[in-house]
């Protein structure tokens, strides 16, 4: 390993009521729960989470749509000796589920079922114990973020991913582990086909390593304080995401998106399409080759074509990536930088 690289990698339409007790089983009240449906929800969406949660060990599942007074919320009742919780949430047009203080895209249904077991073992969140992500403090988790919020500031198109790895690692306050059997794993000709260099150190992170079937994870290690660790990803670990849902509203993220063209699309490969949107609306996209892999989509052999016609660049994007089984989500990074995050249509 090269000697640089070792001074940082430090090695050693739908209503569901539902009544559940702790997936553990050792809840001590009850959870009913009822989500209901925004109008425009298709019937797809509610069956993906009916059948997701079901899998995810939610039983007794029902539907109904959304009337004018449903709200999120959450109503105490019972004996404090055997409490009940009647939770309302909705389940949005984005097919996602709001809950209160909590968003649940499909593939969290298990998170989701974990939320319910801490409702049921712990009450509602505003009368527990203050706790951060990665149980962190407030002031650890804010030092985390603005460490990683410096950007990654070096070309990484073409560069190996360990020397980008290494790269970020010397951007960084907080030091960097990795466990050496995983660093034996990466690959000499294993490179980075993105520019990461205007994105912030987390997400070009957690971006690069991803692949790897890694993940970004910071943690307090006691003794040696607080530090950055990647780690092999498993199943529900709390990992540093690939960027953020924006607070505002994506018009104000990224206005280009709205801005209206004249498009024709014919026989042009995802690919070169991409690039293309790169170019013109001046933001990185980045592609979740994970969710590509699973689906077996190979977007260098899917073709895309649009007619001649006057549009946005947000219905460009959703209508020639359709055709190729895939979506784009906008995301911003730690320093609220925007950026297209490209995956497929259907859940990993």
């Amino acid at each position: 390993m090269p000697a640089t690289l070792s001074r940082w990698l430090i090695l050693p339409v739908a209503w569901i009521s539902l009544w559940a007790a702790a997936a553990s089983g050792c809840a001590a009240g009850r959870v009913e729960l009822e989500l209901v449906t925004e109008p425009r929800v298709p019937i797809t969406a509610q069956q993906d989470w009916l059948r997701r949660l079901s899998q995810a060990g939610i039983k007794n599942l029902r539907i109904r749509s959304m009337r004018s007074l449903d709200q999120v919320g959450i109503v105490v009742g019972g004996t404090e000796e055997s409490p009940t919780y009647a939770v309302t949430g909705i389940v949005t047009s984005g097919g996602e589920v709001l809950l209160p203080g909590a968003r649940f895209r499909p593939t969290d249904a298990v998170r989701l079922a974990r939320w319910l077991d801490e409702l049921a073992q712990y009450g509602p969140a505003e009368g527990r114990p203050q706790k951060s992500a990665f149980g962190l403090s407030d002031r650890q988790f804010e030092q985390v973020q603005k460490d990683l919020s410096q950007a990654a500031g070096f070309s990484t198109q073409g560069l190996k991913r360990r020397e980008v790895i290494e790269g970020i690692a010397k951007r960084l306050i907080l030091p960097l582990r990795i466990e050496p059997r995983l660093l034996q794993t990466i690959r000499d000709d294993d490179v980075v086909a993105e520019e990461l260099s205007t994105l912030s150190c987390g997400t070009a992170l957690a971006y690069a390593v991803r692949p790897l079937g890694w993940c970004l994870v910071p943690r307090d290690s006691g003794a040696r304080g607080l530090e950055c660790t990647v780690a092999k990803a498993e199943p529900d670990m709390e990992a540093w995401p690939i960027g953020w849902e924006p607070e505002k509203r994506p018009g104000e993220v990224l206005p280009a998106l709205f801005e209206f063209l004249n498009a024709n699309v014919q026989g042009v490969g995802v690919p070169q399409f991409l690039q293309a949107m790169r170019e013109r609306l001046e933001v990185p996209i980045l592609l979740d080759y994970n969710a590509l892999a699973r689906h077996g989509i190979q977007p260098e052999k899917s073709v895309v074509n649009l007619p001649l016609n006057r549009t946005s660049y947000t219905l460009l994007l959703r209508k020639t990536l359709y055709q190729a089984g895939l979506k784009y989500e906008l995301r911003v990074d730690e320093a609220a930088k925007p950026f297209l995050w490209v995956t497929t249509l259907r859940p990993i």
